[in-house]
């Protein structure tokens, strides 16, 4: 399907700044709908061209259901395009600028319906409104009869307020920098001040978020603004509670914030109400996530816990390499110090994943990097095999990308194993521009790697599967075991020898 993006720019001749405002109307009309109990259907006017024999035609570009109430359209009405009668009051909303809420209830199937039609217009640069860019259908199911509760009435009249800010290029309000579209919703609690900032009504689910901040008493009557400069523990913090308020009351639209009193935390959202640009009071929305923050905080502690714990592995391992390699110091036998040597090797590549995972937020790794010390790490002691004191190049082409910590403790392993390999029996003492590289590529949920060289290749009788070398036999018992993979050996056509390895990436 495609996005409200899509549909706009290939049917309509809308500018870059119309589609901004109509997405962001699409990611903030989900209050309109809440309130309204009703369904709401963003139609856009479709180019001349596509319009049915001449007659105005809309397109549904976005469709938002409420929370509060059942739907009017049990199919998906995006993508849809209309015309005649079906659309006359889209047609008349957007060519006279005025919300339309004339007419009998409509059918869908067995389910009655009520339309109205707000057109969209949004604030230049300039300050005025420009001329509607498209309209919103409000559609209310019929069926469900309802009882003209306070909760229902304070609902209605602030959904009519919203869809007048809706047609007077009010709402939604500018997005702050970095704020996401997360917010609280109407059922989470609706607090309505009027243009003095007393609270007119305040929803039971508000009641309780302010009840969990101290305010035993009820809200009908407070002055908000200075209630929250009361109950918070923190004056600054009070002081800035209350200036959001004052703010959405002077037709500012604040960004979200979080009160923490007392151990309870009460996410709000203050808006202006600005029908017709006339402040008339403001909306507040509350939702108490105390419990998701104390859960917030109760992760952050345990990321630090394995964060730590992998530093300390960390540096054991860090330890073991250091007595290792104390030890290969003191051994005459030249077959023992290398033998020491490489286990030394092998303990400081896998030292690396957990120093990169001590610094990670998760149990996950940026392989590349790793991938680009050890081959540094191998490409350092390819003199020594030798005696001659050749240079190796070590090339990485591609990207491994993020992998899980259970992949990549024994993929680090399975690589150095292969580098030392390459650097060790590949060339010959007397061999130039010497090259391995590492390439990697991601298919679907796959990882294949190759481990290549330009040296004199595998010998004819080479057979991995029976080699008796402990890092061939490392690397089989890791590929096949440990990573579910597999792993094939094999000369180039151009000379040298590849190691291929491919890795599944599901969870195991």
């Amino acid at each position: 399907m495609s996005t409200l993006r899509d549909l706009v720019e290939e049917h309509t001749s809308l500018g870059p700044d119309d589609i901004d405002h109509l997405t962001r109307l699409a990611g903030d009309w989900q209050l309109i709908s809440d309130l309204s109990f009703a369904d709401l259907l963003l139609w856009v006017p479709v180019s001349t061209g596509e319009a049915v024999a001449g007659a105005p035609s809309f397109l549904c570009v976005a469709q938002v259901r409420p929370t509060t109430a059942p739907t009017a359209y049990q199919d998906d009405q995006v993508g849809r395009m209309v015309s005649g009668p079906e659309v006359a009051h889209l047609a008349i909303a957007r060519q006279q600028g005025r919300i339309w809420r004339e007419g009998d209830p409509v059918w869908y199937g067995d389910t009655p319906a009520r339309h109205e039609a707000v057109p969209v217009r949004r604030r230049r640069a300039d300050g005025e409104a420009s001329e509607v860019i498209a309209v919103v259908g409000r559609d209310t199911n019929l069926s469900t009869a309802r009882t003209p509760s306070q909760l229902e009435l304070n609902y209605l009249t602030s959904a009519d307020d919203l869809a007048q800010m809706v047609a007077d290029g009010t709402f939604p309000p500018p997005r702050h920098p970095g704020e996401t579209t997360s917010a609280p919703r109407v059922g989470d609690g609706l607090i309505r001040l009027d243009g003095s900032g007393k609270v007119t009504y305040a929803s039971p689910n508000a009641q309780s978020a302010f009840r969990r901040l101290g305010h035993a008493s009820h809200l009908v009557g407070e002055d908000l603004a200075a209630l929250l400069g009361r109950i918070a523990d923190d004056p600054l913090e009070g002081s800035e509670a209350s200036a959001r308020v004052l703010a959405a009351l002077h037709g500012d639209s604040p960004a979200r914030k979080e009160i923490e009193v007392r151990g309870a935390t009460v996410l709000t959202r203050a808006l202006p109400l600005i029908p017709a640009g006339v402040p008339i009071g403001a909306l507040i929305l509350a939702r108490d996530v105390t419990e998701v923050r104390r859960r917030d905080r109760a992760l952050i502690t345990k990321d630090a816990t394995i964060r730590e714990i992998h530093h300390r592995v960390k540096n054991n391992l860090q330890t073991v390499a250091a007595l290792l390699r104390l030890q290969a110091r003191r051994v005459d036998a030249p077959e023992a110090r290398a033998a020491l040597e490489e286990s030394v090797r092998r303990v400081a590549s896998i030292a690396l994943v957990h120093e990169t995972l001590a610094m990670s937020a998760d149990e996950a790794v940026e392989f590349d990097g790793i991938v680009d010390r050890v081959a540094t790490a191998a490409a350092e002691v390819a003199g020594g095999f030798s005696g001659s004191g050749i240079s190796v190049r070590m090339r990485r082409e591609g990207s491994f990308g993020v992998l899980p910590a259970e992949i990549a403790t024994p993929l680090v392993m399975v690589l150095n194993e292969l580098l030392l390999n390459a650097v060790e029996h590949a060339f010959a003492e007397d061999s130039a521009d010497a090259e391995v590289v590492i390439s990697a590529h991601r298919f679907r949920k796959q990882l294949q790697v190759a481990v290549a060289d330009n040296g004199r290749g595998l010998p004819e009788d080479f057979d991995p599967a029976v080699s008796k070398r402990l890092g061939l036999q490392i690397i089989r018992t890791l590929t096949t075991g440990e990573l579910r993979g597999s792993i094939e050996m094999r000369n180039r056509p151009e000379g040298g020898a590849e190691a291929l390895l491919e890795v599944p990436l599901t969870k195991r």
